[in-house]
């Protein structure tokens, strides 16, 4: 059994859907339903996910998955499950494939920019691959994201470096990692946990040190190593 709320929510990321094939903002979310803040959208979503009416897409922004509909939802002309992309209104035009990596490279796709800064629009899609050598990746899945930014030059982190991202739900304390803020801004800072709280911590004196609770931040992967042209 869904609350108003729930219900409401869900038949609006339905309608947005099909009206428009993208997802709608959580400013948008919160509007529609005369909501004060993201977060109680964010209370809303994970809801859903939780009683199997939507699914969360890893590694991608506000990407949800609907399930199915409540069964007293308004008839129409037939519910297929789709895919909610948030980002751009349509697919960006894959690249003209690569050259085949060297027997001995791994190929990685890299995903887009990265915030080492004021975070910025969330991980969306693979714009490229990249050729790496097996020891700057390890075990595990990998993807690559281009720094944009200096808050983590203290680190040895620099604008237009490449990061090499190893696919975690978890990190130890103090690592660097990938951190997916309220479900839309991603960011590379070194995480720190104090108390019930989660800190986002520069390598920049010159930028603050982020505090969120614990259900405001996610951990999209672990730094293992970076990639840099010298031209």
């Amino acid at each position: 059994m869904l609350t108003r709320k729930q219900k409401e929510l869900l038949l609006f990321i339905d309608r947005r859907l099909k009206e428009d094939g993208v997802s709608p903002s959580f400013d948008e979310m919160r509007e529609a339903l005369n909501l004060a803040s993201k977060s109680g959208i964010h209370r809303l979503i994970t809801a859903l996910e939780e009683r199997g009416f939507i699914r969360r897409l890893a590694h991608r922004a506000r990407a949800l998955e609907v399930l199915k509909l409540p069964d007293d939802a308004p008839a129409s002309s037939g519910f297929q499950p789709k895919m909610i992309q948030g980002g751009a209104r349509q697919e960006p035009e894959r690249p003209a494939a690569p050259p085949p990596a060297p027997s001995n490279m791994v190929e990685v796709p890299l995903m887009g920019r990265i915030a080492a800064g004021v975070p910025i629009e969330a991980i969306q899609h693979e714009t490229d691959r990249i050729a790496l050598p097996p020891d700057m990746l390890g075990s595990g899945e990998h993807y690559a994201l281009t720094v944009k930014g200096d808050s983590m030059i203290d680190a040895g982190i620099h604008d237009g470096d490449i990061a090499v991202i190893r696919r975690c739900e978890t990190a130890d304390n103090g690592a660097i990692v990938v951190a997916l803020v309220d479900d839309e801004e991603a960011t590379l800072k070194r995480l720190r946990r104090k108390g019930g709280s989660i800190a986002l911590e520069a390598a920049n004196p010159e930028y603050e040190t982020r505090i969120f609770g614990p259900d405001r931040v996610r951990v999209q992967g672990q730094l293992v190593s970076l990639y840099r042209k010298y031209h």
